[in-house]
């Protein structure tokens, strides 16, 4: 049984409006052990939306992991909007707090979400997941100060493509991969892949098992919640998903460090 949740947001992220204290109470009812808030901080992106008051944000979940001291354990964590050009930013920000653990995620491609149908809708289907790729390398070789890379596939939640297969981008697809494993950094399995009827988690299983076969032993689980209902979302057939692509162990970050919990 998969007991940490190393990806969640609340209140201080801007799309969720679910308060911290909440979202530890939600994880407590769950059989959670532990959950590390994850919360957005993305420097770059258009009017700031996703601009995180780090400050307030630690304060408050230092007040609630006390309140949960022995029976919760709460991670002070961030989900970090990756750019190559904004890399000695990041690097300022990262190293300014103490964090246990930083997740490093693409959301952007040329200062534009793919979120947005305008994304697609310029660049179609296969360029522009094949673009975004582009950018996630380029964002990785420019900055390594964080723990394990997030969502990797990400750009497909929001493509056209009925049948997307990595095989189809694997030269890139590889070249990421060896890229994290070069600078020991891990790749994280997000159930909210599943939730989007993907029929997968992130990353797809093909990309999981390359990792693995390229020399990858770092992976944390993580539901992205934005509410308490979606904590440990799918957190039961993921241990069978990481067991299948030949992984024996999870990691939890604490201060920065992975500890191996076997599965």
């Amino acid at each position: 049984m998969i007991t940490a949740d190393l990806h969640t947001h609340t209140s201080f992220s801007t799309d969720s409006d679910t308060p911290l204290e909440k979202m530890a109470q939600a994880a407590l009812e769950k059989g959670l052990k532990t959950i590390c808030f994850t919360e957005h901080m993305d420097f770059d992106y258009p009017g700031g939306e996703f601009f995180l008051d780090t400050a307030a944000y630690r304060k408050e979940l230092f007040r609630v992991k006390e309140l949960y001291r022995g029976s919760l354990e709460i991670l002070f964590g961030v989900e970090l909007g990756l750019m190559d050009y904004i890399a000695p930013t990041l690097k300022k920000y990262s190293e300014s707090f103490d964090f246990d653990f930083i997740i490093g995620s693409a959301h952007q491609v040329d200062g534009i979400d793919p979120y947005y149908p305008e994304y697609f809708n310029t660049h179609g289907d296969r360029k522009g997941i094949y673009h975004f790729y582009e950018s996630a390398l380029a964002a990785v070789r420019a900055f390594g100060n964080f723990d394990v890379f997030g969502h990797f596939d990400y750009i497909v939640r929001y493509s056209h493509a009925k049948s997307y297969s990595p095989a189809d981008f694997a030269d890139i697809v590889d070249e990421i991969l060896k890229e994290l494993i070069s600078r020991g950094r891990g790749l994280e399995i997000n159930t909210e892949g599943i939730h989007y009827g993907l029929g997968w988690a992130h990353p797809h299983p093909d990309v999981l098992k390359r990792y693995r076969e390229l020399g990858g032993e770092i992976i944390t689980v993580g539901s992205d919640a934005h509410s308490g209902d979606r904590i440990a979302y799918c957190f039961d057939t993921t241990q069978e998903m990481l067991k299948s692509a030949g992984f024996k162990y999870l990691a939890v970050f604490r201060g920065r460090k992975p500890e191996f919990i076997p599965l």
